[in-house]
């Protein structure tokens, strides 16, 4: 039986979900797009999962976009209906109900920045490569621009689309594509830190404000404040809020149930 082009594991919890393709740098397939599809459900039923981690095999490549070969060579209907469910991918992963980071080991290029962009913190090695080469081969980086546009400002972000050029780790993280960079002997590290401290949050605290955050980007200051208001309301009434309150004042650490 062949290897899957997307492995799935939890540990200490934090799902992993790492892209399997290394002798295609990473490519997304539509086997990966689909079981992406499946491990975010599973992940999201299952109570022990407090965060989500994406990454990729090896150390050449986080994700180096679709699998040109394969939706290229589709007809007109298979191409568009590969072109859909990489779209969904996107939404489902940008509005994830629980903590999401990008662990960036290499090239992130194309369909891989989509990946990247949805996910909440990104953390990169500082000698990956970023980019939308789309442009270079008479294509476009159409469903990643909604993403692109909401990370980095509307000059930046055209000149990274049109131009096609691969950007340097430390111009990714000043445009916005990318939380921090890291040298590469400390990728481990610094991504275990980060996930340890997403997992100890509270779980119900951190679904409400996510679903919040999305959800007021494009009201107006008056009805985004009105919401969030709201919101505090719903979170503060959490058994998490009063638990960690009372941590807070016995001088200990919460434990969050989630509740």
């Amino acid at each position: 039986m062949s290897e899957k082009d997307l492995l799935y594991e939890i540990k200490d919890h934090v799902a992993y979900l790492t892209i399997n393709r290394e002798k295609f740098r990473n490519s997304i397939s539509s086997q990966a797009v689909d079981l992406f599809m499946e491990y975010l459900d599973q992940a999201e039923k299952d109570e022990s999962v407090r965060v989500v981690c994406v990454t990729g095999v090896g150390e050449k490549a986080f994700c180096s976009g679709a699998d040109l070969g394969g939706a290229m060579s589709a007809e007109d209907g298979g191409r568009n209906q590969a072109f859909a469910n990489y779209a969904n991918l996107l939404k489902r992963l940008a509005g994830y109900s629980k903590p999401t980071v990008a662990k960036v080991n290499g090239y992130c290029l194309a369909g891989g920045t989509g990946f990247m962009l949805a996910c909440d913190i990104v953390i990169a090695k500082d000698d990956a490569k970023f980019g939308t080469p789309e442009v270079n081969v008479g294509l476009f980086p159409m469903m990643i621009g909604a993403l692109i546009f909401r990370n980095v400002l509307k000059k930046k972000a055209m000149e990274m689309v049109l131009l096609g050029e691969k950007l340097p780790a430390d111009q990714a993280q000043e445009m916005g594509l990318i939380t921090r960079a890291v040298p590469a002997d400390q990728l481990d590290a610094t991504v275990d830190i980060v996930l340890k401290s997403l997992a100890a949050k509270s779980p119900i605290g951190m679904k409400i404000g996510k679903e919040a955050f999305y959800a007021i980007q494009d009201m107006g200051l008056e009805d985004a404040l009105d919401y969030l208001c709201q919101k505090l309301g719903e979170v503060a009434a959490t058994e998490d809020a009063v638990e960690g309150i009372t941590a807070f004042i016995e001088k200990r650490s919460p434990v969050f149930k989630g509740r």
